[in-house]
């Protein structure tokens, strides 16, 4: 019997190779898309850089990331305004350790890059959609953070974009600005909450966090990170499923029109 032994397992079928993600395997793949079209001043983009760096340097933050089940992340820090105007500013990084959120801080914190041209929410989306597919990492979840301080108006309508992204799996959670400013009153929508609830976010455990006023924003951020990162069963106001609209999709579009068949272009 044992003479065969080595012969009678030759004979035996090999075991299956255990499945081997396609990267390494994190919690969350996380996109940060920041809007620095031209309707935000230099102090405001100074107050957005402050406010993630400030966020992912908490204790609330470094222990909702090293707290999941696998105890790691994988982020980038994206600024966008038109349609083809968005950039890197923090590549994919691994984020497992407080000194790890606490480099990736200290990267947005460095940038002073001025703001861009018009705002092209779809684009962003698209870009940040994009960016997931060899980025090197395998999320168990896949989440596109995005703010803004207004409508849509440029390339493909937020709408088509959004559901094009959410088909592939990815949520968007949305961190609306409302922080309006008289001198751009002609480009704000009062309801920039409900624009972001039907027409920017999606899929599973999708929700939006508005913010009223820049002193609101670092505090709103932290608490957006930690939401994103605990999972989808964390406490939070979810956006509603898709129904009726209660605001136009095309409002920011249709504002730009105007706005240039009466004064040319801004």
């Amino acid at each position: 019997m044992r003479g065969c032994l080595a012969a009678c397992l030759a004979l035996l079928p090999l075991a299956a190779p255990a499945w081997e993600p396609d990267g390494l395997e994190v919690d969350l793949e996380l996109v940060l898309a920041v809007d620095v079209s031209r309707s935000m001043s230099a102090e405001e983009l100074e107050t957005q850089r402050r406010g993630y760096a400030a966020a992912l340097r908490s204790e609330e933050v470094v222990a909702a990331i090293t707290g999941g089940m696998i105890g790691r992340v994988a982020m980038t820090y994206v600024e966008w305004a038109g349609a083809s105007a968005q950039r890197s500013i923090v590549d994919w990084t691994l984020i497992e350790s407080a000194e790890d959120a606490a480099g990736f801080a200290a990267r947005i914190g460095a940038q002073t890059a001025p703001g861009m041209r018009r705002t092209s929410i779809s684009g962003a989306l698209l870009h940040a959609a994009e960016s997931f597919g060899d980025n090197g990492f395998h999320g168990l979840r896949q989440v596109i953070d995005i703010s803004g301080d207004g409508p849509n108006n440029q390339g493909r309508p937020v709408l088509a974009a959004r559901d094009a992204v959410v088909a592939e799996g990815i949520t968007i959670n949305g961190l609306p600005l409302m922080t309006p400013e008289e001198e751009l009153a002609i480009w704000d929508i009062a309801d920039l909450d409900i624009y972001y609830e039907d027409c920017v976010v999606g899929g599973p455990g999708a929700f939006v966090l508005p913010v009223h006023g820049w002193d609101a924003f670092p505090d709103a951020v932290k608490r957006k990170l930690v939401l994103e990162i605990a999972g989808p069963d964390a406490r939070v106001w979810r956006a509603e499923a898709p129904g009726p609209e209660r605001v136009d999709c095309l409002v920011g579009e249709k504002t730009w029109d105007r706005y240039r068949r009466t004064w040319g272009e801004p």
